[in-house]
Formats: C-alpha cells, sequence, structure tokens
C-alpha cells in the first residue's frame, strides 16, 4: 500500500468515519456516489469496487456492464454537511474496466488524457473557475421561482441571504480543502458567484463538482433551492462558468511575455487561436443543454461571437490584466462555459482545442476592440467574426464532424454526446410553450 492509501486508511480509523462515499459523474455530468464500509477501503484501494456500469448514462453497453470504481486517495475529504456524529468521507474515483483499464467513457478519464496530453508537451494546466448560480425560495415551483432578493452586480445587501449562504459555503469548501478567491453578488436578484483559486485542471474539475454538490446541500439545509440552469430567467442574466486557463512549463507561466501585447506570450497567442479556430464544435461540451443557447443569444455579457479582446466582456475570450508585470497571473478567460456542463469533458476540449493550437502554431486573429454585440453583420463579416452556433441543434452539427472533439472524448463518449444531445433537441422541438399559447389564444 503506497504512503497515500495509508495515510487515508489511518484517518478512517482515527476519525471512526463510518462511511466512506465514492464519487464519479456520468457523461452528463450528473454526479454519481456509493458508500461502502471502511472495511471496503483496502480492497477499494487495490481491485477497486465493481458495479453496473450499463446502468450509468453513457459510461458502457449493456453486454459490456461490469466495471470497477478506483478512489483517488488525494481526494479524500470529510463531508463538512454531514453530522459530527455520523463522519462521512468522499473521495473521487477513476471508472475502470475489468481488466484495469482506463474505461474510454469516464468523463475524468478524458480529462486525464487531456492533461498527459499537455504534459507530454512540457506544460501543467492550471485552471481557476468562476461559478455564478442563482438562489431562489421555497417552496419552490416551475411557475414560481422568487429569487432571495432583488440586489445587483457587486451589492451588499444588509442582512441578506446571498451574504450569510455564500459565507457559510465558502466555510465549508475551505474545510475541504477546496481554495476560494473570493465571493459576490452577481448580475441578476438572487443571483451569486464563487470563484475557486487556480489548481490544477483535474483537480479543479473535482473542484467544480463538489462546489455545486456542497451549494445544492447548503441551499436545501436552509430551505432555500440553488440551481446552476444557464437561464432560469428571462429579463434577468444567465449563469455562466467563467474559465481562467494558464499553462505552466517549468515552472515558469508559458503565457507570460513582458514584450507582448497584454504580456501575452506567443505560446499564449496559439493557444487562444486554438480555442477560438474549434470554438463551434466544442459548444455542444461546453454548453451542453437547450437553455445554454438562451444564455449565450440572452444577452448579459455572454458571449455570442467568436473573438477576444482585452477588457472587451463581449469577446469569447479574454485576456485579464488584473496584476501587470505578476508572471504567475497571466491567463486567458474563457467565457461561454456554463455551470451546467460536465467539467471534466468541458476542460478536455478546451485543453485540447488550445493545445492543438500551440501545435500548428495558428496565428490569432486581431483583437476585437469594440462591443460586439453592436456591430452589424456587415462588420463583423469584414472583422471575420463568426457567430457561435444559436442552439444545441446547431452544436451538435458543429461537434458532429470535429476530428478534435472525438479524439478528446474519446469515441464512445463522443458517440454517446451526439445521440444524447439529438434526443435532447427532439424532446425540446415538441414541448409546446406558455409564449405560444399566449401568443395564438387570446382571451377576452
Amino acid at each position: 500500500m503506497d504512503a497515500q492509501h495509508d495515510k487515508v486508511m489511518r484517518e478512517v480509523a482515527q476519525r471512526d468515519i463510518r462511511f466512506i462515499r465514492l464519487w464519479f459523474t456520468d457523461v452528463a455530468g450528473v454526479l454519481k456516489s456509493v458508500a461502502i464500509d471502511p472495511g471496503e477501503l483496502e480492497a477499494a484501494f487495490d481491485e477497486g469496487i465493481g458495479f453496473d456500469g450499463s446502468a450509468i448514462e453513457g459510461l458502457t453497453r449493456v453486454h459490456e456492464s461490469d466495471m470497477l470504481l478506483k478512489p483517488d486517495p488525494s481526494t479524500f475529504q470529510l463531508l463538512p454537511w454531514r453530522s459530527e456524529n455520523e463522519a462521512v468521507a468522499r473521495m473521487f474515483c477513476d471508472v475502470l474496466t475489468p481488466d484495469g483499464r482506463p474505461a474510454r467513457s469516464d468523463p475524468r478519464g478524458a480529462l486525464e488524457r487531456a492533461v498527459q496530453r499537455a504534459h507530454d508537451l512540457g506544460f501543467t494546466v492550471m485552471v481557476h473557475p468562476e461559478i455564478e448560480f442563482y438562489l431562489l425560495h421555497q417552496p419552490f415551483t416551475i411557475d414560481h421561482m422568487v429569487p432571495v432578493d432583488n440586489a445587483g452586480y457587486f451589492d451588499h445587501v444588509a442582512r441578506g441571504d446571498s451574504n450569510d449562504f455564500r459565507r457559510r459555503a465558502i466555510q465549508m469548501l475551505e474545510a475541504m480543502g477546496i481554495p476560494v478567491e473570493f465571493s459576490h453578488h452577481e448580475g441578476g436578484p438572487g443571483q451569486n458567484e464563487i470563484d475557486l483559486r487556480a489548481v490544477d485542471a483535474v483537480a479543479a474539475a473535482d473542484n467544480i463538482m463538489t462546489a455545486r454538490t456542497l451549494i445544492e446541500e447548503v441551499a436545501l439545509r436552509e430551505d432555500l433551492v440553488a440551481t446552476f440552469m444557464p437561464k432560469p430567467f428571462i429579463d434577468h442574466p444567465g449563469s455562466g462558468m467563467h474559465t481562467h486557463i494558464s499553462l505552466f512549463e517549468g515552472g515558469e507561466n508559458a503565457f507570460y511575455s513582458a514584450s507582448g501585447e497584454y504580456q501575452l506570450s506567443r505560446t499564449g497567442r496559439c493557444f487562444i487561436a486554438g480555442l477560438l479556430h474549434h470554438a463551434s464544435e466544442i459548444c455542444a461540451i461546453t454548453n451542453q443543454h437547450v437553455n445554454s443557447y438562451k444564455r449565450l443569444w440572452g444577452g448579459g455579457e455572454a458571449p455570442s461571437y467568436v473573438c477576444w479582446g482585452h477588457n472587451n466582456r463581449s469577446a469569447l475570450v479574454r485576456v485579464p490584466l488584473y496584476k501587470p508585470n505578476k508572471r504567475a497571473a497571466a491567463r486567458i478567460e474563457y467565457r461561454a462555459l456554463d455551470p451546467s456542463a460536465n467539467p471534466y469533458l468541458a476542460l478536455a476540449v478546451l485543453i485540447t482545442a488550445g493545445l492543438d493550437g500551440i501545435e500548428r502554431g495558428l496565428d490569432l486573429m486581431p483583437e476585437a476592440e469594440d462591443n460586439v454585440w453592436d456591430l452589424t453583420d456587415r462588420e463583423r463579416q469584414v472583422l471575420g467574426i463568426e457567430a457561435l452556433p444559436a442552439s444545441l441543434s446547431s452544436a451538435v452539427a458543429a461537434m458532429r464532424g470535429s476530428d478534435l472533439v472525438a479524439r478528446a472524448l474519446g469515441e464512445e463518449v463522443f458517440d454517446y454526446v451526439l445521440r444524447n444531445k439529438e434526443k435532447e433537441w427532439i424532446e425540446y422541438r415538441h414541448q409546446v410553450t406558455p409564449q405560444e399559447i399566449r401568443q395564438f389564444l387570446k382571451v377576452n
């Protein structure tokens, strides 16, 4: 047994932990969990825990149902929302086939392959996500969604539910070893943002999954509802998950150049070029639901066009310059991603697209200096600025022919996502919406 395994075994015994939850996600990004007794922990580390993969969305076919969960001991943490009298811990798992090989359908495995590709090129990938969500009062129904406040961007609400909620959520996140950079009220009523500090890409995806789960748990404990739906309200901003990415090479930030425009290196420019080049074909992964496109094309600073900029918050990719001359702070911000995405798959395609730009030496298009939404179609055409897909159907069509996405996800996940998203679009098209009823049924 290696040192990490031994450390976990000791902590379980010392803290008298009764249950260990093994966490993983299906292809859609839904958290899955199985609880094991401490007596099964050593076998889990050595051999894995068997489960029926065919019962999990996208993991495997019925005739290949046997799969294994192999816990990652570096992710061991107590769940702070559980009672002190009933200590429960969790670990994230990799999904394996019965012969011990990584399952090609495992979302976490897809991200690990992308990270390994970056490592093979000499890079370590660091990710800093900004998670937005709405807090709603109970009772909650589809026809009755009431935000907890009427505040706006950066507002301080005296004795406000949002302030207290964020404080308690952050305390729990930090108790789990997840560092938080800051938090604040966002632009919509009851809309909040919690920004996690930069960590390596796999840990970042684990942290996003943990944060979403913790936020929902804290909300339920306080008789509230937290939603990561990209666009829950027609008249209020959608919720995004702006994602900051940087590459480090031999301990140095590969995106930093003292002489570069916005102190951005040639490597950073090529990485952005790769993101822009593949933006439409990765959109069905970074924005995986019908509702995601209500956010992208619903205003509120959501990006709708494929371009980059510095202070331009209408751009898909932004180059922040919060701390000039601080080498470690150099990074790029991808603004399309929303908090309903599977973070493992989303980061896998973003990293793969950016690395493709580096490997091919793609040139970066000129910066978009103006508000892209205010330009005419002709002006955008002259500048070479294309639109992101306007619907899930268009995004799936763009993804269908993408060798890059197929390579990043693996054949099994790629094929499943296509089928699953086509099904979601067909189901959406069959709906008759309240807006249609109001339009055609006139009541005197």
